[in-house]
């Protein structure tokens, strides 16, 4: 019966591994769009540093109030899509908090399942022992003379 209660889990922690395979997949996924979006931050910002040493190198040799306004402009725009890369940044490292937590869930569920069903084999074992070893007592009690009959 207790070599049972082992087998009867399988169906379960095959579920449980396919859900934590799931979660790491997902898992990293989610990774790999924080680092998309972490790279796509860091060329913006390496292109406004750009931008303003351009300001730099045009100041000193004078500019025009046109040319003037439209670097403000566009170094507003900039800044602004700075902003809101910074804050899908902030997005994707909580999509990675959020799906790092549901794959520890899973993956602690798959472990204890797994520590389960080793326990019962472990249980299913001690009692086949203690079944062969009554088994052998008994065997051993019988007088010599009963074998021959």
């Amino acid at each position: 019966m207790q070599p049972n209660r082992a087998a009867r889990l399988a169906p379960v922690i095959d579920m449980a591994e396919r859900a934590e395979r799931e979660a790491a997949i997902a898992l990293g996924r989610t990774q790999s769009l924080l680092t998309q979006a972490e790279i796509k931050l860091g060329e913006l910002e390496r292109y406004l540093g750009d931008y303003q040493q351009q300001w730099l190198t045009q100041g000193r040799q004078g500019v025009s109030g046109q040319w003037l306004m439209g670097y403000q402009r566009f170094l507003s725009q900039l800044e602004t899509a700075i902003g809101q890369q910074r804050q899908a940044v902030s997005w994707h490292l909580n999509s990675v908090n959020k799906a790092r937590e549901v794959w520890q869930q899973r993956y602690a569920r798959l472990e204890a399942l797994r520590k389960l069903v080793l326990r019962y084999q472990h249980e299913a074992r001690q009692a086949e022992d203690k079944r062969e070893q009554k088994m052998f007592d008994e065997l051993a009690q019988r007088p010599n003379g009963a074998e021959h009959r």
